[in-house]
């Protein structure tokens, strides 16, 4: 997708007002109405008829992985709230996920009651040190079958550290080798930028999920972003493929966030989950007790919402 297009997408949404009043049909109910409320053959928030997303069958084995990085230059859009919750519904789902948390910020590490502070070894002493086993620095979380290999803010160093390196972009591909047989998922949370370290994650990944904020400022990089995956796919990793765009903070009540993800459709047609994912506060709140929303409050509408991402990747193929 060229810049021209997005800018076309651009144009369409920047008519609208994000601070459109709720609708009497939809505030009443007390709840924003988003995926969850649609169910088989009905239009969901996409405009488009919701499949079925059946639960996947129990897997006979473990590994290879497929590597999934979750990117958007741009900060706030809910990569890491993604990441977590992604990987949490995979794992219920009985596959072994690892979460690499690529981002300086460690928001991911924390977010899962990771001390990051009280680490010796992260994610950066792998890529910029010789003589560490990944399987030494992976940790544990509450959840059966999720895995984190952490970061603090050591990690901001790392691109300046790389770049004199031999294959500097292939780095984290040769720290995770070890351990592709041991998950089933990999997903990389990766920082808000188009550095080096996005970079080495996307030479790592077979796929890329992108979360997009339902919000007219949230698309403006998406033309930069999409032709940073090109380039990416020709000159270092032609196995990579765009998995999805996952529309996030969506707020079915106000005409701007459903004009957005019309819009995103429009111009990217099935590469947009059908999955969309809700404003909620419970996200927040989950965070803050250091656990997925899956197992922090297990019957709430987002935690169905990551639930059926889960389905919808597993169902397109992007996991095991």
């Amino acid at each position: 997708m060229d810049s021209s297009n997005i800018e076309a997408v651009v144009t369409t949404v920047s008519d609208f007002n994000a601070a459109d009043e709720p609708t009497e049909s939809t505030s009443r109910h007390g709840h924003l109405p988003g995926t969850e409320d649609a169910g088989e053959g009905q239009l969901g928030p996409t405009g488009r008829p919701m499949p079925s997303f059946p639960e996947p069958a129990p897997l006979t084995g473990h590994g290879p992985a497929r590597v999934i990085a979750m990117c958007n230059q741009k900060g706030g859009v809910g990569k890491t709230t993604t990441t977590i919750n992604l990987g949490a519904a995979l794992a219920e789902y009985g596959r072994k996920v690892l979460l690499v948390d690529f981002d300086p910020q460690g928001a991911l590490s924390v977010g899962l009651g990771i001390p990051t502070h009280q680490l010796d070894v992260t994610v950066y002493n792998l890529l910029t040190e010789r003589g560490h086993d990944v399987r030494d620095v992976v940790q544990h979380t509450k959840v059966e079958g999720l895995d984190v290999l952490p970061a603090n803010i050591d990690l901001s160093a790392a691109e300046v550290q790389l770049v004199g390196e031999v294959a500097r972009e292939q780095i984290l591909s040769r720290v995770l080798r070890p351990i592709l047989d041991d998950y089933d998922v990999i997903l990389i949370d990766c920082q808000p930028s188009l550095g080096l370290l996005t970079v080495n994650a996307l030479t790592a990944a077979h796929g890329v999920l992108i979360p997009l904020e339902c919000e007219f400022f949230a698309m403006r990089g998406v033309a930069l972003l999409v032709e940073t995956i090109e380039k990416i796919i020709d000159r270092l990793n032609p196995r990579l493929e765009i998995d999805g765009i996952l529309a996030t903070m969506y707020d079915g009540r106000t005409l701007h966030s459903r004009e957005v993800v019309a819009s995103v459709v429009e111009h990217f047609g099935d590469r947009v989950f059908h999955t969309v994912i809700s404003r909620t506060v419970k996200f927040p709140d989950a965070s803050l007790a250091a656990e997925p929303i899956t197992t922090y409050e297990s019957t709430h509408k987002g935690a169905g919402a990551y639930r059926q991402l889960a389905r919808e990747l597993i169902a397109r193929g992007g996991a095991a």
